[in-house]
């Protein structure tokens, strides 16, 4: 799939980018935090979760104001209610008079403000990794630590948020993250951002919501305690709550199969398994490597390429075939590449 990119216009005149990929009704998600149409779209295992959840709908997706391809230096500061109206300037853009809604992290707050303001406009409503009360998220003590270490080295700030999103990735994975969210936001833009997710209180919306909803959450997340979710649930009529396996926020690392499988059947949809997809060229060159037992280290040597390419390489091959293991690399590339 090919993401098309678009923009439309807030009432204020900034700038909001977004795209769409996929055919069939729409499927609009209120993004996490900090967001790069391109550069995330670059991203193997960011790429092939959206891909996944696209199959049967129109996946739309956008950079809010101050990230990504949006206006870097909006008219207003991070609140609420500009959250609420970027989802409907997205909506309306694209022409749906009704959409399925998906939030995921600080984008469950945009997708609750605007699924409780506009009721008759979301058929379904998935809510990921959020949080009714930003209070509960860490002690004044934390919070005040990372707010410094985000402005003050933004570099270091964004490794160690890495680590809190996604534990699990692996060094390269990890690394690639905090590259994206240096090239996503501006230090300033990243405070302001981080300040609201703490501020926002929920619950006082989630009584008014009525399309019937799917809170989904890893029991383990590291941002996101799973009593929010609870409370989530708990505060909207007619809501699911399903608990995954994953100490990972970020929702593309970790178990996507089984976060991208339970979406779908909310959806409607079928399963949707990782992409046993033709690799490139230089990919099968690397997996024959991988099989014949070589390490990055002697993959470079051999194909003349930095340690750091080759780990990448063999991140991305594993990710494309949806496997866990370079063991598994192996296996397949014994069967043939089948």
């Amino acid at each position: 799939m090919e993401q098309r990119l678009f923009e439309t216009r807030l009432s204020d005149g900034t700038r909001v980018a977004y795209a769409a990929v996929g055919r069939g009704p729409v499927l609009l998600h209120a993004p996490g935090w900090l967001t790069h149409l391109e550069h995330g779209w670059t991203i193997p295992q960011e790429r092939a979760f959206y891909e996944r959840l696209a199959r049967g709908r129109t996946l739309v997706r956008y950079d809010r104001p101050g990230c990504g391809l949006s206006d870097r230096e909006p008219h207003r500061p991070p609140s609420l209610d500009l959250e609420a109206e970027i989802v409907g300037a997205v909506a309306d853009a694209v022409g749906a008079e009704r959409v399925e809604l998906f939030g995921a992290s600080l984008g469950v707050a945009a997708a609750v403000a605007w699924a409780a303001a506009n009721p008759a406009r979301v058929s379904r409503l998935v809510l990921y990794g959020g949080w009714a009360r930003g209070s509960e998220l860490g002690t004044p003590e934390v919070r005040e630590q990372v707010l410094g270490l985000v402005e003050a080295h933004w570099g270091l700030g964004s490794g160690v948020l890495a680590d809190i999103f996604a534990p699990s990735a692996d060094p390269t994975t990890q690394a690639a993250f905090a590259d994206y969210q240096r090239a996503a936001a501006e230090p300033a833009t990243v405070r302001a951002l981080l300040e609201l997710a703490h501020a926002l209180d929920l619950t006082g919306l989630l009584p008014q919501i009525s399309a019937p909803t799917l809170v989904v959450q890893r029991e383990q997340d590291r941002a996101a305690p799973y009593a929010q979710a609870e409370e989530l649930a708990a505060g909207i009529r007619r809501a699911r709550l399903v608990g995954l396996p994953g100490r990972d926020h970020l929702p593309y690392i970790g178990d996507a199969d089984a976060l991208v499988d339970t979406v779908r059947r909310f959806l409607g949809l079928s399963a949707s398994r990782s992409p046993g997809g033709v690799l490139t060229p230089r990919q099968r060159e690397v997996a024959a490597l991988v099989a014949q037992g070589l390490s990055n280290r002697e993959i470079a040597d051999r194909l003349v390429i930095t340690e750091r390419s080759a780990e990448s390489h063999v991140e991305r091959i594993r990710i494309r075939l949806g496997f866990r293991s370079r063991a598994q690399v192996a296996a397949w590339v014994a069967r043939g590449g089948s």
